[in-house]
């Protein structure tokens, strides 16, 4: 076992050496273009560098935001759009929410009292399917 570890750490170590050895580039005399570790004799090669590039810099300021390419008054659209989408998608969960509440009321309390003109009285069992109805398809059309 320790004489593959050391076989392996040995192969290792000499591939890099022959990584970072020089490759050469010439051209023969039927204009084929070749590569190798050794230059030809009697023939003329060029050296060709094969250290990796060095890195790129870091960019000293962050990319600017889409936003902030956007003239100011575009901007300002922007954001008070975006309030007043927010605002109504608050408002229609707050709908949906209170509309599920008063439909289960509806569904199992079938004596169901509601405020008319200041009094109180029980709605018959033809409107209070009516009105379960109604909200069955209002929650179908608003809360998706």
């Amino acid at each position: 076992m320790r004489h593959m570890i050391l076989t392996g750490t040995l192969m290792l170590a000499l591939s890099t050496s022959a990584m970072a050895s020089q490759v050469y580039k010439w051209v023969d005399d039927k204009g084929v273009t070749h590569f190798g570790a050794q230059p030809p004799q009697g023939q003329e090669a060029t050296t060709i560098n094969t250290a990796a590039p060095p890195p790129r810099p870091a960019p000293s300021e962050p990319a600017p935001s889409i936003e902030d390419q956007l003239d100011p008054k575009q901007a300002a659209i922007d954001k008070k759009v975006k309030a007043d989408v927010a605002k109504q998608e608050a408002e229609r969960k707050q709908y949906c929410e209170t509309a599920r509440n008063n439909l289960a009321q509806l569904e199992i309390n079938p004596r169901v009292r509601i405020e008319d003109g200041g009094e109180l009285r029980r709605i018959g069992e033809d409107e209070r399917q009516e009105r379960i109805t109604e909200l069955k398809k209002s929650i179908a059309e608003n809360c998706k």
